[in-house]
Order: structure tokens, then C-alpha cells, then sequence
């Protein structure tokens, strides 16, 4: 038995006069199935290629937003009045109201679908992820190893229990997207050493011992985990080891957890988590 749903593409608009856009994510609606879904790309390089540098940090929180956002709604459709005449345009609306900003969705398409999550991930490839640079897919960033973890984390509802956290020190402030709080903050980051070249990876780790040395004169008490991605060239592995090597070097709590160990981090997470909600 085939759905019917209507999907938007999230565009990138470069001028409003000219409508020159660059597509970067899609969201799928079933008034029918109660189905609501994103997924948005964080990559940004074609953006700067094709028209002018954007601001890199900024462009990701937003498409990581967007795509959280809209996924939210979707997990708390069967809660939300039914409205006969609901539309995606009314769905997207509460996450991004349409405006001449320069990130838009587009009008509605319609289809049918047998697997609707299959649907959300074939119309990004289809209307995104097949046009992206060569460059860009030859690795993956941060985001691509924050799915790896994520996956176990959602299917032990744990996700939901992670929040932004700022950690501010005298000189210097980072804002952590998932953390929970038990004793300490503890802040989890994806940090991707999939890269193309050995510098990259040891360069790569020596910025995030700078920046954990520079939070660790914050007041607040913490701990980092790092969730790291190895590099899938396997030449690339003396470098990897290397930058374990200096990451041990950064000051006060922290953790290190490859990618191979996603599944028992999440087991770890969710007992840790269950204990904190028990003894509260």
C-alpha cells in the first residue's frame, strides 16, 4: 500500500532578485501516516565555491536546527490536533517562517510513497546530495560522525535528554550542542579525523587541545567526550594514532570514544541516564 505525501526542498537562496539557489535538505509530510521528517545537509563548500564565504559555524547550527526542529513536530503529530486541511507549508512555517531570508523552503511537490523514510532519504540524494562537490564527499565532517552516535542514542531515547551547553572561561566560550548534567556538565562532541591528508588530522587535533586548555579555567566543572571518526584511508592511520596521542594531552575530564564503540557508549549513556532519573 503506496502513502501520499508532499515534500519541500530547503534551499539556499544567493539573491532573491535572481532566485539563484543552491538546495540543501528536504522534508517529507503524511498527513496520512502522521509523518514528519528532515535532513539537511551541513556541508557549506559548494555555497563559498559558487557565490561568496558564508559563516561556516552559523550555517551549520541553523540546518542542524531546521532539521531538529522539524523532526520534533513530526515525533509530536499524533499529539497535535488534527486539522483536515494541513498542509507541509503550515508544518515548516513553525520552524521557518517563509521571509526573504536567504534560507527558504520551496513549494510543495506531492508523490506516493511505500517507505517514507526511505522517501526522506532518496528525495536529499536526489535533490542534494547528488550535486554536491566531488571534494566534499571524499570525506566526512563532523556531523556525519555525530549520526554514527546518534543512531544507538535514539533507539535507547536518550537524544532527547541532550542540550546545548555553553562553557564560558575568562577568555574564551564554546557552545556544546549535546550535554546533560550529572555532578558535572558532561559535553559530548563529534570531532571527524576522516580527512584527506595527515596534517589535516594531527592540525585538527591540536586545536581541540587548545581549546579544551582554554575552557579549563571556566568556573563551571565539566567533561568532554570526544566522539571520534577515524580516517577511512588506512594510510592515514599513523596520523590517526598521533592524534589520539595529542588529544591525552588536553587538560581536566575528558573521554575519547572511537566511532567503533557507538553502540556501547549509547548502553553506557542510557543506564547512566536511567540511574540520574531514579536517584532524582
Amino acid at each position: 500500500m503506496r502513502t501520499p505525501y508532499s515534500f519541500s526542498v530547503l534551499r539556499y537562496v544567493h539573491d532573491a532578485v535572481t532566485q539563484e539557489f543552491i538546495n540543501i535538505g528536504v522534508a517529507v509530510y503524511s498527513r496520512e501516516a502522521g509523518f514528519l521528517r528532515a535532513i539537511c545537509t551541513t556541508h557549506y563548500a559548494r555555497i563559498t565555491r559558487m557565490f561568496t564565504k558564508i559563516d561556516g559555524n552559523r550555517f551549520r547550527q541553523l540546518t542542524r536546527y531546521i532539521q531538529e526542529q522539524v523532526s520534533a513536530i513530526g515525533e509530536s503529530l499524533p499529539e497535535l490536533p488534527f486539522e483536515p486541511g494541513r498542509a507541509i507549508e503550515q508544518m515548516l512555517a513553525r520552524v521557518l517562517p517563509p521571509d526573504d531570508s536567504s534560507i527558504q523552503f520551496s513549494h510543495a511537490g506531492v508523490g506516493l510513497s511505500r517507505d517514507l523514510e526511505k522517501t526522506t532519504a532518496d528525495l536529499f540524494e536526489r535533490y542534494v546530495e547528488r550535486y554536491a562537490l566531488t571534494s566534499d564527499s571524499s570525506r566526512r565532517d563532523d556531523e556525519d560522525i555525530w549520526r554514527t552516535f546518534r543512531e544507538p542514542l535514539d533507539r535507547r531515547h536518550v537524544t532527547a535528554h541532550l542540550a546545548p551547553k555553553r562553557i564560558v572561561a575568562p577568555y574564551y566560550a564554546y557552545e556544546f550542542q549535546r550535554a546533560w548534567k550529572n555532578q558535572v556538565w558532561h559535553v559530548y562532541e563529534p570531532v571527524s579525523f576522516d580527512m584527506v591528508d595527515g596534517g589535516s588530522i594531527v592540525e585538527k587535533a591540536n586545536r581541540w587541545v587548545g581549546r579544551a586548555t582554554s575552557l579549563n579555567d571556566s568556573s563551571e566543572r565539566f567533561k568532554i567526550h570526544l566522539l571520534l571518526g577515524e580516517p577511512q584511508d588506512n594510510r592515514l592511520q599513523d596520523a590517526f594514532i598521533k592524534a589520539q596521542n595529542i588529544l591525552k594531552k588536553m587538560p581536566g575530564q575528558y573521554e575519547l570514544i572511537p566511532e567503533r564503540e557507538a553502540e556501547a557508549f549509547a548502553e553506557e549513556l542510557e543506564r547512566e541516564v536511567h540511574v540520574h532519573e531514579k536517584a532524582g
